[in-house]
C-alpha cells in the first residue's frame, strides 16, 4: 500500500503547491486523483518520486510510505527498485531508439534475463501493434502508440505500483477509451494503479476510489462510482465540453464490449 499523510510541499520556499494532502492507494487497486491544472497532481506524483527538487520543491511536512516503509527522500532509483515506476507526462519515450531498444531501458534495472524477457512478453501481448513495430524508432509512432510504448516501458521493470500521469492527454476520444481498458486489464494482471487524470470520465469509470484534489487539498474523496454521481463532480468535471466527453464515454463503453487488447 502507498500512504501519503498530512504532505504539505513548497516551490521556492514560498508557493505552496500541497497543503496537508493525505490519500490512500490500497494493493490491488486502482486509485484516481483528478483535479484541474494547479490543483497539485504533479507535484504529488514529483513527490512520491523524489524528483521534486529538480523543480526546487521541498517538502515542509508529512510522510510517504510504501509497503510500510518512508519513501520520502529516498533515491529516485531505489524507489523504482522498490516496484513504484511513473509513466510521465507527455510520454517522454527516447525518440531516436526503437520500440524494442526503449523497452530494454525500461528493463535496465533488472538483471534476470528470464524476467525481462517475460516482461517484455507480456507488453507485446497487451500491445501487438508494439511487436509489429518493434524495430521502428519510437518518434515515428502516433501519439497512441508512443504512450502504449511509454507504459510499456514502465511495465518492463514489473512494478507493483504503476503511476500514471495524464496517460489521456492529447488523445483522441477513442484512444482514450482503449487507455481506460488496458489501465484495468494491467491492474487485473496484479499491479496496482495510481492515475492522475484530467479527464474524469475515463478516469472514474476505470477506478475504484478516487480523490479531487483542489488547491493543494483533497475537497472530495470515496468510491469512484459515488463521486460520479455527485453534483460537485458532475458540475466540475463531468459537465463541461459536453460533446468529447460523450464521444469518450462511447469509446469507453465500445473498448470495454469488443476489445481484448490495445491495438492501434
Amino acid at each position: 500500500m502507498l500512504e501519503v499523510d498530512d504532505l504539505r510541499v513548497t516551490y521556492g520556499g514560498a508557493v505552496q503547491a500541497l497543503r496537508g494532502l493525505t490519500l490512500r492507494v490500497p494493493d490491488g487497486e486502482v486509485v484516481a486523483v483528478l483535479g484541474s491544472n494547479g490543483a497539485g497532481k504533479t507535484t504529488l506524483l514529483r513527490t512520491i518520486c523524489n524528483t521534486l527538487k529538480l523543480h526546487r520543491g521541498k517538502i515542509e511536512t508529512g510522510t510517504i510510505t510504501f509497503d510500510g516503509r518512508p519513501i520520502a527522500g529516498r533515491d529516485t532509483s531505489s524507489i523504482v527498485a522498490s516496484g513504484l515506476v511513473q509513466v510521465p507526462e507527455g510520454r517522454r519515450i527516447f525518440s531516436r531508439l526503437t520500440v524494442e531498444e526503449n523497452l530494454r531501458a525500461g528493463g535496465m534495472g533488472s538483471k534476470d534475463k528470464a524476467a525481462k524477457a517475460a516482461a517484455q512478453d507480456r507488453v507485446y501481448d497487451l500491445f501487438p501493434v508494439l511487436a509489429e513495430r518493434r524495430t521502428q524508432r519510437g518518434g515515428l509512432l502516433s501519439g497512441g502508440e508512443q504512450q502504449m510504448l511509454a507504459i510499456g516501458r514502465a511495465l518492463m521493470g514489473a512494478p507493483r505500483m504503476l503511476l500514471l500521469d495524464e496517460p489521456s492527454l492529447g488523445l483522441a476520444p477513442r484512444i482514450i477509451g482503449q487507455i481506460g481498458e488496458i489501465i484495468r486489464e494491467i491492474n487485473t494482471q496484479g499491479t496496482s494503479v495510481l492515475l492522475v487524470e484530467q479527464n474524469a470520465t475515463m478516469a472514474l469509470r476505470v477506478a475504484d476510489s478516487a480523490y479531487v484534489l483542489d488547491v493543494g487539498k483533497v475537497s472530495l474523496e470515496g468510491p469512484a462510482q459515488e463521486l460520479a454521481a455527485t453534483d460537485a463532480v458532475q458540475r466540475l468535471y463531468l459537465g463541461h465540453g459536453a460533446g468529447q466527453e460523450r464521444e469518450v464515454q462511447l469509446a469507453v463503453a465500445r473498448s470495454t464490449k469488443t476489445l481484448s487488447r490495445w491495438t492501434s
